[in-house]
């Protein structure tokens, strides 16, 4: 019931937490208590999508077709990046923020392409809309750079990232002089103050394994905490004690993994003609077994490299729960909580807290997954969205 800016919901199930509660709206705040009542509901954090592409989204209708590999869809996307503008940046990107947040995304990081010394155009339109955003989704920029130009004309982009508040990113994989190029990124990170967010080893080739040598760096940094490696898909391929020494390096080191569950399913294997034997998902559930923390987010929206998706983080859970046999109630923190932290949000229901939440017409995780059209309203400021029931 709601009566002057005051609500309760009553016999709801709250992510992370046994029982059923109480919870009642006043203001902007949350007050909890437990409830004997139940069937009210399950209410999870708002969402956070930890590794998006806004530059690249809603292009996938202007393709020429669909690419079948990773550096087919690369170089598609490349072609139609050349005719990029401040209003096409800025409408695409603009309507991946709307999606994100009628869904329940409350933060989010970007990777935006930056291909040239020179800072892209959409790194200051991300920017701007940024600020447009604040307060409603959180948008956190990381710059994406080959690794090679990253090594060698680092510098600028650095001070440029850090100026602006954002992360530095290198897109890593079989480079040639691996651990040199590694340690001048790392450098820039130490001089800038820069936390880092890799693209690494986004193949099925076993020879792929920059994810080691930048464990080995972040360990020898002390940068624990401050480096998200996301992809990982040749880890899927290596030999199993090789895969095992790796990921308890990683967990020692403090090294964080994101896993692109669609981008990578659709890519990884994609042969036409021929059902796909391998799914080019990391071994998460052993990197977290390790100690290592691990993070689910939509990568790429309706582009090149993925021309499905909607920006909504329980398709994203939806789609990780099938294609690794997850129990999805012991995964919601790498769509709410934990991912939230490494974009720089907290995101809570807690008691005192603020209002904002997102209650779903289900019983339990289980439930949510299985039924992707049950109702669900996104709270925000003690106020449900108008229109964000679904």
């Amino acid at each position: 019931m709601r009566d002057q800016g005051s609500a309760a919901l009553e016999g709801v199930r709250i992510a992370g937490r046994e029982g059923h509660w109480r919870l009642e709206v006043a203001g902007a705040r949350l007050s909890l208590a437990p409830s004997q009542a139940t069937g009210g509901g399950l209410v999870l954090p708002l969402m956070a999508d930890a590794h998006v592409h806004l530059d690249k989204t809603f292009t996938v209708d202007r393709m020429p077709g669909r690419p079948s590999t990773l550096f087919e869809a690369i170089e598609m996307m490349g072609r139609d990046a050349e005719g990029w503008t401040e209003a096409d940046l800025r409408a695409r990107a603009g309507a991946g923020l709307e999606r994100a947040f009628a869904h329940g995304t409350g933060a989010m990081r970007s990777h935006v392409d930056w291909t040239a010394p020179k800072a892209p155009l959409a790194w200051g339109v991300l920017n701007e809309l940024a600020q447009d955003w604040r307060g409603r989704v959180e948008l956190q920029l990381a710059s994406l750079s080959p690794l090679d130009l990253l090594a060698e004309a680092g510098e600028g982009i650095a001070r440029r990232v850090a100026r602006d508040g954002g992360v530095l990113g290198a897109f890593v994989y079989r480079n040639a002089r691996l651990p040199e190029k590694l340690g001048r990124v790392f450098d820039l990170a130490e001089r800038h103050g820069l936390s880092l967010d890799f693209h690494v080893d986004e193949g099925l080739e076993p020879e792929a394994q920059g994810i080691d040598a930048i464990v080995a760096e972040t360990a020898l940094r002390g940068f624990g905490g401050r480096v998200l490696c996301g992809h990982g898909c040749a880890l899927s391929v290596r030999p199993e004690d090789d895969v095992r020494a790796v990921l308890d390096r990683a967990g020692a080191a403090g090294l964080a993994l994101t896993v692109l569950p669609t981008t990578n399913m659709w890519l990884q294997d994609n042969r036409p003609g021929l059902t796909p034997r391998l799914r080019g998902l990391a071994p998460f559930k052993e990197a977290r077994a390790a100690g290592v923390e691990v993070l689910f987010a939509s990568d790429n929206v309706r582009d090149a490299f993925y021309p499905h998706g909607d920006y909504d983080m329980a398709d994203v859970l939806r789609a990780t729960v099938l294609g690794a046999q997850l129990d999805p109630a012991d995964w919601l923190g790498a769509v709410t909580t934990d991912a939230a932290r490494w974009c720089g949000a907290v995101h809570a229901i807690e008691d005192g807290g603020l209002a904002d939440f997102i209650w779903h017409d289900a019983s339990d995780p289980d439930d949510l997954v299985s039924r992707p059209r049950a109702a669900r309203q996104v709270w925000r400021g003690g106020q449900p969205l108008q229109g964000a029931t679904s």
